[in-house]
C-alpha cells in the first residue's frame, strides 16, 4: 500500500496559515511550509508556482475564513445598526485572534502575493449588506469602505499598540463605531 500524500491543498493551506501566524509573513517560506509537512521544499513546486503563489493561497484562506465569520454574524442581526456593529466586533476579534493572518489580507503586497478580487468580493458580502441596510442602496459601497477603513486602521493601531495616551480601547471603539453607524445611517 502506497504511503498517504503528505501534500494535500488542505494540508498545505493549514500549514502555511500556522506558520504565518507563529512566525509572520517573513517566516512564511516554501521552506518552512515543507519542513511543518514534513517534506523536501521542491516538492512544494507541484502544487504552489512560487512564495507568492504561497502568500496568495493563505491570504485568500484568511479572506474567506473571516468572510464566513462575518456572515454568520450578519444573519443573526435584523437590526442595521447591530449588523453593522457585530460585524465590526468580529473582525475585531478574528484580527486580535490571527493578527498576521488579519494583516496579509489588509497589508501591502505585491500584486501576484494579493488574494484574488473574487476572494475579497466574496469576504466583502456581509458588510456590503449591513452597510446597504444601514444607508440605502445608493450609498452601500461608500458605508462598506469607510466603516472597513475606520474599523481596519483602529485595529492596526490597536494590535500594534499605538493607542498610548492611557484610558479604555473598548471605549474608544464603542464610541468610535458608535458615531461612525448614526453618522451613515440612512435619514428616517
Amino acid at each position: 500500500m502506497p504511503a498517504p500524500a503528505k501534500v494535500t491543498p488542505d494540508a498545505l493551506r493549514a500549514a502555511a496559515r500556522a506558520i504565518l501566524e507563529r512566525a509572520g509573513q517573513p517566516g512564511l517560506t516554501m521552506q518552512a511550509v515543507a519542513a511543518e509537512l514534513g517534506v523536501r521544499a521542491p516538492s512544494l513546486y507541484k502544487h504552489l508556482r512560487d512564495r507568492d503563489a504561497l502568500v496568495r493561497l493563505v491570504a485568500e484562506s484568511v479572506a474567506a475564513e473571516l468572510g464566513e465569520r462575518m456572515d454568520r454574524v450578519l444573519a443573526a442581526e435584523t437590526d442595521a445598526s447591530d449588523a453593522v456593529r457585530a460585524i465590526a466586533a468580529s473582525a475585531r476579534r478574528y484580527a486580535h485572534e490571527h493578527p498576521h493572518g488579519y494583516g496579509l489580507i489588509f497589508g501591502p503586497l505585491p500584486e501576484p502575493a494579493r488574494a484574488r478580487g473574487s476572494a475579497m468580493e466574496r469576504a466583502s458580502v456581509a458588510i456590503l449588506e449591513a452597510a446597504r441596510r444601514l444607508s440605502g442602496e445608493g450609498r452601500a459601497l461608500e458605508t462598506a469602505r469607510t466603516i472597513t477603513a475606520w474599523m481596519h486602521g483602529f485595529v492596526s493601531m490597536e494590535i500594534a499598540g499605538a493607542f498610548r495616551l492611557g484610558g479604555s480601547v473598548d471605549e474608544a471603539w464603542e464610541y468610535g463605531l458608535d458615531h461612525l453607524v448614526r453618522g451613515l445611517a440612512a435619514p428616517d
